[in-house]
């Protein structure tokens, strides 16, 4: 299990000033269940994902893996003890080949499986296996890589900071069906999704809504979605003007 108890976050804003991103966050995660984190932009979904992973420090509350806290351990110490993160933004690592950074994630990873896993987000294999993971690739391509070293290893918590971000409409429903099946009803591990689409919401046994730094509500699709339709829809316009700002 993951617990986060009474999480505060805040961070210098621009005169100067301390500004609270999160405030008093109280939520638990268990094995076999599949979480979607969502709500409007500047909310705080991402600044939860990152606190979980140890990219952003909290200045109080607690963090509890197993019933081990740890607020204290560094984002190495946390992927040892099984939780991966898939940025909304992935790194690029010049001079590795894809084939190489999937292989990291998971050394004992079969062939077979690796193109598999490939195939499954869109990715040729034949095309990209020995493709450098440098400004070569595109954004969505590389987003695509790193759901795929994501999805090769075997963690017992798995964050998808808006893995739909960048990619085509084919390659989501592809994802979407691949995160439903890895992760719903596994009794070993904790799928959690910082998503606005709709149709992902609809896969996650738990929807947590993010706003203001606040949990505002805890529910399913059918409860969670009347209630941020209208931001979200706001949300796809702006994509398509190219004018989302993500959020911390």
């Amino acid at each position: 299990m993951l617990k986060l108890e009474n999480i505060s976050m805040t961070v210098n804003g621009n005169n100067g000033e301390n500004r609270e991103i999160l405030r008093g966050i109280n939520l638990e995660f268990v094995p076999g269940k599949l979480y979607a984190i969502t709500g409007p932009n500047g909310g705080g979904k991402t600044s939860i994902a990152k606190i979980i992973m140890g990219i952003y420090q909290h200045v109080s509350g607690h963090i509890f893996l197993n019933g081990e806290e740890i607020s204290g351990l560094n984002i190495t110490e946390r992927a040892r003890r099984g939780i991966v993160y898939a940025f909304q933004h992935p790194p690029r690592f010049k001079g590795l080949t894809v084939g190489n950074l999937v292989r990291i994630a998971n050394p004992d990873i079969d062939n077979l499986i690796l193109r598999s896993t490939l195939r499954n987000v869109g990715l040729c294999p034949e095309d990209y296996l020995d493709r450098d993971v440098g400004p070569g690739l595109s954004g969505g391509e590389i987003k695509r890589v790193e759901v795929a070293q994501v999805l090769a290893r075997d963690a017992l918590i798995t964050i998808f900071d808006e893995p739909e971000a960048g990619v085509d409409l084919w390659t989501i429903q592809k994802l979407i069906g691949i995160i439903a099946e890895k992760y719903l009803s596994n009794p070993d591990s904790i799928g959690i999704v910082i998503t606005h689409n709709e149709n992902m919401l609809h896969i996650c046994d738990e929807i947590i809504l993010i706003d203001e730094g606040s949990v505002k509500a805890i529910g399913n699709a059918e409860e969670i979605w009347p209630l941020i339709r209208d931001d979200m829809e706001c949300k796809m316009k702006e994509q398509c003007r190219g004018e989302v700002v993500y959020e911390l």
